[in-house]
């Protein structure tokens, strides 16, 4: 039986799935609408961003780093550009040794150079790019690039590197720069401007080269390049220019700084000669020095085993850091304190029968029996000790310290190099914080004494004392110190003085500095003066005063014998001096270790640096015999010049203490 069809059901029926089907396709389409404004309106600016910085890589261009040049325009650190090839760990795809060894087939690779690259892939990221060979010639680099398919996360790059022209001249000042490593990485992230060092592979580490790090560093500009799918530049879109650091002109004289040096030799030592008019540090000479090209690529550990284990320490900076008594150089200054403080007149004199007994101890002068009547004017230019032990005692240590204080005996000076330590100005405060012990905090009068002849607890930089005498050669006016004089715009080419004008004034009478300066002008001019040798024939008068530090105790009933005395227990030389005496250009502290008595080492350099600032005098060694060099730094018999020194741990009752030469 033939089954009939319900056409009313199956319209029904067709009309639900017509209605279901709408409905799932209106749906559908409300779901890509609202997707499609969600994507282009809601989030077009966040999407089309990515789009960008998938499409655009932002690539940093580091600036040029800033020039340094001395007060004449000579050149001290400057930038070129050469050829590195370097190797981005995280890309390569063999063993590295293996990689290094096909590498130098074609380049020069020597073992110092693995080892470099070695000590940078511990310091730096596995991304980075790292150099393995730098300053690559033209040969290598068309050897290198014709087999460049050959090398996954190898390539050669452009770079600027800084060299230094002088080499080792003037190091301490000028410092060095180089690879940034992690330590300096964590530092940079937590400066303020750290977005400045992107792409910057070179840092200061020492020297000026530091503490002016962000002005010679200059503004890290930008690249918009347009990328491929694959990472390959097609072009650039936009380009902001860096900016080129800030050029420091020194206050130094580079030929000065030179003479210097080569007045110094082989000997150890510091000088600082500074204009007390300005506080422009015109030398500035720690010795030995080093090379700082050295340490721009990041130093080979041959060489830095040698800097480290020399026994001459010649990455000390001596005229920062070295800590000295200041032997008789300290005397004049002694002196003014007497005068400002009443507690001496220049006529004023005593009876020196070559010692000075204070609690049962014997402070002894070095000549035998004494130097007879003396007063205030000898006392500085025969360098008598006895006057100046009579004088502490009478000061006390207290009225010492706050006189000394002004002049920056025990204060860091600030200048703009990093690290500057302060030395010690003892005073009854001081030796309070100093020790632990009860016993030891305690000041004891007997070790007022020692301090009147620069010995004892006293101990100042080089640069402490140069910037004291250039005070006092000012007269009083002081000068902040400073070894970049001008920071001058690479744009504009406008030029800034970093001191314009004095810090302050040491309230001092006019008429008792004139008394000092006249005693100490004594001492080169007085044939009894103790500089009067190294100064005889000087086309100019100068200032000066000679000093002698002892550097280990002479046991009581001993006496000083240079000849028994291993070379490193020498006393050390001193000499301050600033000339023309009637008008100052320059002032100068000068110290050999162990050079022995002041006259003898110290003053000859310091009258080769007058004679070529003051008269454009270069010393003429090479045409000398070396008995005619020799001759240079002889000075007057033992029993003729005067002593300086004292054991450093004061004075213990019932014993001797004897000074040494000047």
């Amino acid at each position: 039986m033939t089954e009939l069809k319900n056409t009313e059901r199956e319209l029904h029926l067709f009309r639900m799935r017509l209605l279901f089907i709408g409905c799932f396709v209106f749906i559908c389409f409300t779901l890509l609408i609202s997707r499609f404004v969600w994507l282009q309106i809601v989030k077009h600016d966040q999407y089309a961003l990515q789009a960008d910085e998938n499409r655009i890589s932002i690539v940093p261009v580091v600036p040029n780093r800033g020039i340094i040049m001395d007060r004449n325009g000579v050149v001290l650190a400057q930038n070129y550009s050469a050829y590195t090839l370097e190797i981005t760990p995280s890309k390569i795809t063999v063993d590295l040794d293996v990689l290094i060894d096909e590498l130098a087939q074609l380049v020069d690779i020597q073992p110092k150079h693995r080892k470099r690259f070695r000590k940078l892939m511990e310091d730096s990221k596995s991304f980075e790019s790292l150099p393995i060979r730098t300053r690559l010639t033209d040969e290598e680099v068309a050897r290198f690039t014709a087999q460049r398919f050959r090398f996954t996360g190898v390539d050669i790059q452009a770079r600027l590197f800084r060299q230094y022209p002088l080499g080792d001249v003037a190091s301490h000042v000028i410092g060095y720069i180089g690879r940034i490593s992690q330590k300096d990485a964590d530092i940079i992230d937590d400066m303020d401007d750290a977005a400045n060092y992107n792409g910057t592979d070179y840092i200061g580490k020492e020297g000026l080269e530091k503490s002016y790090e962000k002005l010679l560093h200059g503004k890290t500009g930008f690249e918009e390049v347009e990328v491929s799918a694959g990472g390959k530049a097609l072009h650039t879109l936009s380009r902001q220019p860096p900016t080129s650091g800030t050029n420091l002109i020194l206050s130094i004289d580079i030929e000065l700084q030179k003479v210097i040096e080569e007045a110094f030799g082989d000997r150890r030592g510091a000088l600082v000669a500074i204009e007390p008019s300005t506080g422009d540090v015109l030398a500035f000479v720690s010795k030995p020095t080093y090379d700082p090209n050295l340490f721009v690529e990041g130093i080979d550990q041959q060489s830095w085993t040698e800097l480290n284990t020399s026994e001459e320490k010649p990455l000390v900076n001596r005229p920062l850091t070295g800590s000295y008594p200041p032997g008789s150089t300290y005397k004049p200054f002694m002196a003014l304190a007497a005068l400002e403080l009443g507690k001496r007149t220049p006529a004023q004199a005593i009876s020196d029968a070559g010692f000075f007994m204070f609690g049962g101890h014997r402070f002894n002068d070095d000549k035998p029996g004494g130097h007879g009547l003396v007063d205030m004017y000898r006392s500085i230019v025969a360098s008598c000790d006895t006057y100046y032990y009579m004088l502490a005692n009478d000061l006390g240590v207290d009225a010492i310290h706050d006189f000394m204080k002004p002049f920056g005996f025990g204060q860091k000076t600030g200048i703009d190099l990093e690290h500057e330590k302060q030395g010690v100005l003892p005073s009854t405060e001081w030796k309070r914080n100093a020790y632990r012990k009860v016993a030891q905090q305690k000041w004891y009068a007997g070790e007022t004494i020692s301090l009147g002849i620069g010995q004892g607890y006293n101990t100042f930089t080089p640069l402490q004392m140069a910037h004291a005498i250039a005070t006092l050669a000012n007269n009083g006016i002081v000068m902040k110190p400073h070894l970049v004089k001008i920071v001058e715009d690479p744009q504009t080419k406008q030029r800034t003085l970093t001191v314009p004008k004095e810090s302050y004034r040491i309230p001092l009478k006019q008429e008792n500095i004139d008394i000092i300066k006249h005693a100490m002008v004594g001492v080169t001019q007085e044939t009894f003066g103790t500089g009067y040798r190294a100064f005889a024939g000087a086309e100019y008068i100068a200032a000066g005063k000679t000093g002698t530090a002892q550097v280990v105790s002479i046991k009581k009933n001993e006496k000083y014998d240079s000849k028994k005395m291993a070379k490193n227990l020498h006393d050390h030389s001193l000499f301050t001096a600033f000339a023309p005496a009637d008008h100052p250009r320059i002032a100068l502290a000068v110290i050999v270790e162990n050079g022995g008595f002041g006259a003898e080492a110290a003053a000859p350099v310091v009258r080769k640096a007058l004679d070529y600032y003051l008269l454009g005098k270069r010393p003429q060694d090479k045409d000398k015999t070396p008995a005619q060099k020799a001759d240079i730094t002889q000075t007057r018999p033992e029993s003729e010049v005067k002593a300086d020194a004292e054991s450093e741990g004061g004075p213990k009752p019932g014993g001797e203490t004897t000074g040494n030469k000047d």
